[in-house]
């Protein structure tokens, strides 16, 4: 018999903190929204964007994967799916008032790096890719 896992993880319930709309701007503009699927297990967040004048427009999940009969996974993970057929993963982690999000797995030279604000208002960062590519990027709650 394997073992239910009855509550999400203390690392996906860190991301309480990015429910709502937020307006972004920087190198993409429009709003994403998140917001928690009933049982709090997975984070969705639907986007909005446009992005060097392309609509970037897809939802997301995010989760700790938990494959059928197996233990949930440690990392807090994401998969992005798009109007235009793509589907690119993430991994989330949020120590203290730094998110960082992962372009494929955990410590991948492409990735987000941003800090909340002391009011939670804001998270301002970068978008880091390899070979010096990358925009900044700023969420402000709407």
């Amino acid at each position: 018999m394997t073992e239910t896992t009855t509550q999400p993880s203390a690392e996906l319930r860190t991301l309480d903190r990015l429910v709502g709309t937020w307006t972004v701007t920087g190198g993409a503009e429009g709003t994403v929204r998140y917001e928690w699927m009933p049982g709090r297990f997975f984070l969705l967040q639907h986007v909005e964007l446009t992005q060097f004048g392309e609509p970037a427009t897809g939802l997301e999940v995010i989760g700790n994967l938990r494959p059928f009969g197996e233990p949930a996974g440690a990392d807090v993970v994401s998969r992005f799916y798009d109007s235009t057929g793509n589907t690119l993963d993430y991994v989330y982690e949020l120590a203290d008032d730094t998110l960082t999000i992962w372009g494929g797995a955990k410590g991948s030279p492409a990735y987000y790096r941003g800090t909340f604000s002391s009011d939670g208002t804001t998270v301002d960062g970068e978008w880091v890719y390899p070979g010096g590519g990358g925009y900044p990027s700023t969420m402000t709650r709407s």
